[in-house]
């Protein structure tokens, strides 16, 4: 028989159906619960070590989803050496506009990522003591660390001469503070912005300044320590 002839099983025979046959639906099945429970893991140390200003619940969910997603992305190129290069040209393009200012953020986005390489690999038991020691050192320090929240203090006052009696008062009821910005907006109104550091998160000190004679306005922000003139 011509060994070119093409017969009916042959028209079925593809690369595709090939890696359709190869795949285990058990290990896949078994890494991707896995790195859901990694994700939910990762997802409660978060929650609990969280100490910024705003908990973003969304951002917390996404490390879930990557962490599944990344050991996803590993299984699907694991067997195949040109896909794996397809899909690192892929991902190259791929550009995220959110920017990162907690460094803590950073690392739980790390941590997501390397459980899913890991659990995608089929290093699963490494995945898993990786996971719980990380996440012991995480809660360790996180409550061993006090944090001392920062805040912006802005203070709109018509009198020049205030800015010293201000100063002196922000003096006695803070721990310290720092000059961030003064400007004139108009009709002659002063306005300050001072980084300070209260005691024991106390909030008075705007009421005694918006009672000084000549002060318009005191506003009191938390923010995360960048300052942008």
């Amino acid at each position: 028989m011509d060994s070119n002839t093409t017969n009916f099983s042959d028209i079925f025979k593809s690369s595709f159906l090939e890696n359709t046959s190869s795949f285990s639906i058990v290990d896949s099945l078994l890494g991707l619960g896995l790195s859901f429970l990694i994700g939910l893991f990762i997802y409660m140390i978060y929650k609990k070590t969280f100490k910024g200003v705003i908990y973003s619940h969304s951002f917390n969910i996404s490390l879930v989803i990557m962490t599944m997603a990344t050991a996803l992305v590993i299984m699907g190129i694991s067997q195949n050496v040109l896909l794996s290069l397809g899909m690192v040209g892929a991902l190259s393009i791929v550009r995220f506009r959110t920017p990162i200012k907690d460094p803590m953020d950073l690392v739980f986005l790390f941590w997501s990522v390397i459980a899913g390489i890991l659990c995608g690999a089929g290093f699963l038991l490494l995945a898993i003591v990786g996971t719980i020691v990380i996440g012991i050192v995480i809660v360790l320090f996180g409550n061993k660390i006090k944090v001392e929240n920062p805040y912006l203090l802005v203070v709109k006052y018509n009198n020049d001469r205030l800015g010293n009696q201000i100063e002196s008062l922000i003096n006695e009821k803070t721990k310290r503070f720092s000059l961030k910005s003064k400007s004139i907006i108009q009709h002659d109104e002063i306005e300050v912005t001072y980084e300070i550091r209260v005691k024991e998160n106390d909030s008075a000190i705007t009421s005694e300044i918006s009672t000084m004679d000549g002060v318009n306005s005191a506003v009191m922000l938390s923010y995360d320590g960048n300052f942008t003139a």
